[in-house]
């Protein structure tokens, strides 16, 4: 009988850590220090099952960091599965500015938990540097992007994009920022050539 319990309650128990994960992104992307309480009652869970699976703000904040570096990161391959090498750069461009954009809002919180470090030594910088190596890479090959393109060049490229921030029409801004980026890593394209 306990075996029949079992399944449905593992089942549950995911759809309540994957609710409070959303509502934590969305809380912590509005305000670092916003009380685990609150975050529990938005996510419609008990303090109970709230601390069961974050046992306090550092395994959450890291773990919705940790969450949204794997969508980001997912999606490199993802898009270069279905689109051309050039079109799958620019799209995940774009969920990098949507990425950076709640990273913004977590940045205060996870300055708290792992200090000040930024960069390299920042959780998740090395999964999405690889990332960003297998875009430019697809577009090397095609010979859509500048030869001798890296992934710091790259990033320094993009950096823009974290001073955009969260207010206003910041999807249009960030979208121009990056088309103009895109027409950088094109210039002297072999393909264009």
């Amino acid at each position: 009988m306990g075996d029949r319990n079992d399944g449905p309650q593992r089942s549950d128990a995911q759809r309540n850590r994957e609710r409070i994960l959303e509502v934590a992104l969305a809380e912590l992307s509005r305000a670092e220090d916003v009380p685990l309480s609150a975050i529990a009652k938005k996510a419609g869970v008990g303090q109970g099952t709230f601390y069961r699976n974050f046992p306090n703000r550092e395994s959450l904040v890291l773990e919705v960091h940790r969450r949204e570096v794997a969508v980001l990161t997912d999606a490199a391959a993802d898009l270069l599965r279905t689109r051309p090498p050039e079109r799958a750069l620019r799209e995940w461009m774009d969920q990098l500015a949507r990425f950076a954009v709640a990273k913004a809002g977590l940045s205060g919180a996870m300055r708290q938990i792992v200090g000040t470090a930024d960069g390299p030594s920042q959780p998740g910088y090395a999964l999405v540097i690889e990332a960003v190596e297998t875009l430019l890479a697809a577009g090397h090959e095609a010979g859509t992007l500048r030869p001798g393109l890296t992934s710091a060049d790259f990033v320094l490229a993009v950096a823009g994009i974290w001073q955009v921030g969260a207010k206003g029409d910041w999807q249009v801004r960030s979208a121009r920022l990056l088309d103009l980026v895109m027409d950088g890593l094109r210039a002297g394209a072999p393909a264009r050539g």
